[in-house]
């Protein structure tokens, strides 16, 4: 088999004639080397075979020696080998081993004609280890068969793709590999570009374990707020409810003892009182999970009516001003995510603030919803609660919006609190309009 060449920038040479030099010829250790024979006829067209030899062999050795050729592929008793060769140092070499990514030369089969030291670097060998290697020994053997038909691909057009390279001492490193032919060789010599993406995976499975520990916290946060609810529905069912209906069960028992008809008629009615309030108390307990005003009218009825109870439950002034057809349009994730951050914030007041008057403002742009509370209150450090706070409520009121893709902002002092909820109405994980219930 004739010796093939390949050109510094990756060409191939042509196949040698028959009996020109640069043709293998075997030696008694199987090795092919080139040898010139003396023709036997001195015929016109022997010496025109001799001399095409002699120019070919003068072609190779200019070549070889100014350092257009990379490497041989040179026959043996082992198959087709890649012999590199040292020659000149043409300037695209030198722009090749300036490159911060590694780089390639292969044969149409895979085998690394030239590698730059970047790759070899990467590999933990040296230039010289690695010329004649085929990449596919080189690839994690489970990713084998996919880089042979990337190199398929890459004979006919470009082709890239991840992949895991063995190191010298056996570690497994993640690369990129860009794969195209080598311009003019028609896909008999192809050029590999080698990205390394160690850091790019470390920081991908540094960002994932944050957002697993994220996840986790929220988890926790949103267990302890469960608790924290049945414990708080828990205490009212007992403080109020309970209480009321002790009441009813004590009086309907004195109501067994009474003779007078006019005492009856007395008793009666009281109970009737109690069991009203107790019938209330626990419709509030209901509205406090889940109003289903909220989803029959939306969230302008559904916060009239909670303002109302809360006005009359706690004598603090709320005055609201919305615009019911805008909020009516909203999807009703985030009505729902809007009323419970409100709730919150009113329940905020009353804990903390010692307000008396509460203002709540809604502004809708075409793109995003803003609301504004402010109370009257004695405030707090704003700052602090926006580094870091351990408030459940506040916590939750922040989780709510950053689901919506929103964000809450504080700002307080002496005199009052201003709390600013944005929400972007083009959120793509916004639900569809729902058709209200009618009541």
């Amino acid at each position: 088999m004739a010796n093939k060449r390949t050109h510094s920038d990756g060409r191939v040479l042509p196949k040698a004639p028959p009996g020109k030099i640069g043709a293998p010829r075997r030696s008694s250790k199987g090795q092919s080397f080139a040898a010139s024979k003396r023709p036997q006829s001195t015929s016109p067209d022997s010496q025109a075979k001799l001399r095409a030899r002699l120019k070919s062999a003068e072609e190779t050795l200019r070549a070889i020696q100014s350092g257009e050729v990379d490497a041989l592929m040179v026959s043996g008793r082992g198959g087709e080998q890649a012999v590199a060769l040292r020659g000149g140092e043409p300037s695209y070499r030198m722009m090749v081993e300036a490159m911060s990514e590694g780089a390639a030369t292969l044969s149409r089969n895979g085998a690394v004609l030239y590698c730059n030291r970047r790759f070899a670097e990467l590999l933990g060998r040296t230039p010289g280890k690695i010329a004649g290697i085929a990449v596919q020994s080189m690839v994690a053997e489970a990713e084998q068969d996919r880089f042979e038909t990337l190199l398929v691909n890459a004979r006919r057009a470009s082709a890239k793709g991840e992949f895991s390279l063995g190191t010298a001492d056996g570690r497994l490193i993640p690369v990129y590999l860009s794969l195209s032919q080598l311009r003019g060789y028609k896909g008999q010599a192809l050029t590999m570009v080698i990205t390394d993406l160690s850091e790019q995976k470390r920081r991908q499975a540094a960002e994932i374990k944050r957002n697993e520990t994220t996840h986790r916290l929220l988890l926790e946060r949103t267990f302890a707020a469960q608790e924290e609810e049945r414990r708080r529905i828990a205490r009212e069912l007992h403080d109020e409810a309970g209480q009321l209906l002790t009441a009813l069960l004590v009086g309907l028992r004195s109501l067994e003892d009474t003779r007078a008809l006019s005492q009856v008629k007395v008793q009666g009615r009281q109970l009737r009182e109690i069991a009203a309030q107790a019938l209330d108390e626990v419709g509030r307990l209901a509205r406090g999970l889940h109003p289903s005003v909220l989803d029959d009218h939306g969230l302008g009825v559904a916060l009239s009516r909670y303002l109302a109870e809360y006005e009359k439950t706690h004598t603090i002034t709320v005055n609201l001003t919305l615009n019911d057809p805008d909020l009516i349009s909203l999807p009703s994730a985030v009505q729902t995510a809007l009323y419970r951050i409100l709730q919150e914030a009113l329940n905020n007041v009353v804990k903390h603030a010692r307000a008396t008057l509460v203002s709540i403002c809604f502004t809708r742009s075409t793109t995003a919803l803003e609301v504004a509370i402010i109370d009257n209150g004695c405030g707090f450090d704003a700052e602090a609660v926006s580094v870091s706070s351990h408030r459940l409520g506040i916590q939750g009121m922040r989780e709510r919006a950053a689901l919506l893709g929103g964000t809450i902002k504080f700002t307080s002092q002496r005199t009052g609190t201003r709390m600013l909820v944005q929400v972007p109405l083009a959120c793509p994980e916004f639900e569809p309009v729902e058709k209200r219930r009618s009541s």
